[in-house]
């Protein structure tokens, strides 16, 4: 098969991955850190206590940056995830904000999802992050309780209540008194990360970071 651009269908050429040089160029990257407040963290004031919150990239319904997470998603190309979480994490390590995380997990989907799909889309982005962070990477750290349907198209507030009480961390991990980072694809309300954050909360002493690859902007932000 040609070697084409996931984001915009062109062939790439020899010197190029996953993307052509125009569409990474374009790719609408946030500048988050972990030092500076952003948007991701307001996101969660109020509703859930994390330490720290940063996307690599605005996600927007049309575009690259839906291409690409549609390609992670849908189409088995796990080789994206690992590609933005290179990117992600050779940028947290070169800032230095983000120091002796312990662990980097993953936000879980449910067995049955797992086998239908074949993989967890986040993995292959936790992995690359945690080899630049230096930490070791737990994918079965937390598991989801209830085989949900998808809530892209679902309202804040039923996303919400939908979401409390479907993560659980796993009893044969000690967490306590652990830095995590928490890692997903994309934010839109923040109620898939305020439910694992909320389940990692019963830990004692833990303090959680949240790392995406992507972030839906506010209206207007």
């Amino acid at each position: 098969m040609p070697r084409v651009c996931f984001g915009c269908n062109a062939h790439l050429l020899d010197a190029e991955h996953l993307l052509c040089t125009v569409c990474r160029h374009d790719l609408p990257v946030t500048g988050h850190n972990f030092l500076k407040e952003n948007e991701v963290d307001q996101t969660f004031y109020g509703r859930i206590r994390i330490k720290k919150a940063a996307s690599l990239l605005y996600f927007s319904p049309t575009g690259t940056v839906k291409n690409l997470l549609h390609h992670l998603k849908y189409k088995n190309q796990e080789l994206i995830g690992e590609f933005l979480g290179d990117w992600f994490g050779k940028t947290l390590k070169r800032q230095g904000h983000l120091k002796a995380v312990d662990y980097v997990i993953p936000v879980p989907l449910h067995p049955k999802k797992l086998k239908k799909r074949g993989y967890n889309q986040v993995d292959a982005f936790g992995k690359s992050m945690a080899k630049h962070l230096k930490a070791q990477f737990l994918g079965d750290a937390l598991y989801k309780t209830a085989n949900t349907r998808t809530q892209t198209k679902k309202d804040r507030l039923f996303r919400w209540k939908s979401s409390q009480n479907l993560y659980e961390p796993n009893p044969d991990y000690s967490l306590s008194g652990k830095k995590v980072l928490l890692v997903d694809d994309v934010i839109t309300t923040g109620a898939t990360i305020e439910a694992c954050a909320k389940a990692l909360s019963t830990v004692k002493a833990i303090e959680i970071y949240v790392a995406t690859m992507a972030f839906v902007p506010k209206l207007g932000s």
